[in-house]
């Protein structure tokens, strides 16, 4: 699949450093974004030694004008490029290095690489990836939410450009995702506790991406329709760790002392809230029942063992890599949303 430079409208008069052609060069977007063009060429090569308003000046420029990079356009027209961009919020997640793992797996044996983004959940730094890595003509893209889907689809340079969405799903098979849903994972675990007898569950959840507040919308789902109230819950705008799970803990129970259950959000928070149930000489799961998400490796082994929703991760990252590279190769796809499931792993502590 092919792609073509965009080019401006004919004007009267190119702006100085444009060739006769009227393709935006480097020079019209630092006139645009009112730096040199060296530090354009900074920013689409090594962003973090550009300054941030500058940085931000220079993108905003690249969108206006619908600048491609000549390094783009002399792969474009010569061969796709064999290069796979992915996207992800952290290197250090566990959820997230199984998912790499499926990709390189499939994309090593199609003959493809891959560079690697970490977008540290913020939208400033996935529109930033998404602009640098358009400057270097990746074949197509590997996102990991919707959000990074709707800023590649707002530039001009990427509208050639397949993408494929992991771990939520889209809407329909035009819209290429692979994954499973956040909200009936939800619903499965609120179910699961009412089923058990617990009458007063909360959620508890950190970093509040979309993803988590979809397993939250499942859960509050499963309560009301159970005629439990659905909000006891502490939500926090920070990153996830074992301690957080700890402070939701001893929070949810200075604001609801009659809660009896937990649902949090990953594993990571269930693990710092079980911790803290043996601080306190809580009965886990007597007094309190505790609820995870995403079976990482070590939850099976914590005493007691963590109740916890299984989530296909690696299957995600290499039936995502299979999907885009069938779409490069032009190869007939009957479905382009990729429901892989999800199981409810109960154990001790529920």
């Amino acid at each position: 699949m092919s792609q073509r430079a965009v080019k401006n409208k004919p004007t009267a008069s190119l702006p100085k450093g444009s060739r006769a052609t009227g393709r935006v060069t480097i020079i019209d977007v630092a006139a645009e974004a009112g730096v040199s063009p060296m530090t354009v060429s900074r920013a689409l090569k090594t962003p973090a030694l550009v300054q941030e308003q500058s940085r931000a000046r220079i993108f905003a420029a690249i969108d206006r004008l619908g600048y491609v990079p000549n390094q783009a356009a002399a792969t474009l027209a010569s061969a796709r490029s064999q290069v796979v961009a992915v996207l992800v919020p952290s290197l250090t997640n566990a959820v997230f290095i199984e998912t790499l793992s499926g990709i390189r797996d499939y994309l090593a044996g199609a003959g493809y690489q891959f560079l690697i983004g970490e977008t540290g959940y913020a939208r400033d730094k996935e529109e930033q990836l998404i602009s640098t890595y358009l400057a270097h003509a990746p074949a197509g893209f590997l996102l990991s939410s919707s959000e990074q889907h709707e800023i590649l689809q707002t530039r001009p340079a990427s509208r050639a450009i397949p993408a494929v969405r992991m771990f939520d799903l889209g809407r329909s098979h035009a819209e290429f995702s692979v994954g499973f849903s956040q909200t009936r994972a939800g619903y499965a675990v609120a179910r699961h506790l009412v089923e058990r007898g617990y009458r007063r569950p909360a959620f508890l959840a950190a970093q509040l991406d979309p993803r988590m507040m979809k397993r939250r919308e499942g859960f509050r789902k499963g309560l009301q329709e159970a005629g439990i109230d659905p909000g006891v819950e502490v939500l926090l705008p920070l990153p996830t760790t074992v301690d957080m799970g700890a402070q939701l803990l001893r929070r949810v129970l200075e604001l609801h002392p009659d809660c009896d259950s937990v649902f949090c959000c990953n594993d990571d928070l269930a693990l710092g809230a079980l911790f803290e149930c043996q601080r306190q000489g809580i009965s886990v799961p007597g007094r309190m029942a505790i609820a995870g998400f995403n079976d990482l490796s070590w939850a099976a082994c914590a005493t007691p063992s963590i109740t916890t929703v299984v989530t296909p991760r690696y299957d995600i990252g290499y039936q995502s890599a299979e999907l885009l590279i069938r779409q490069l190769k032009g190869e007939p796809i009957d479905k382009g949303r990729l429901d892989l499931g999800f199981e409810l792993a109960v154990r001790e502590s529920t």
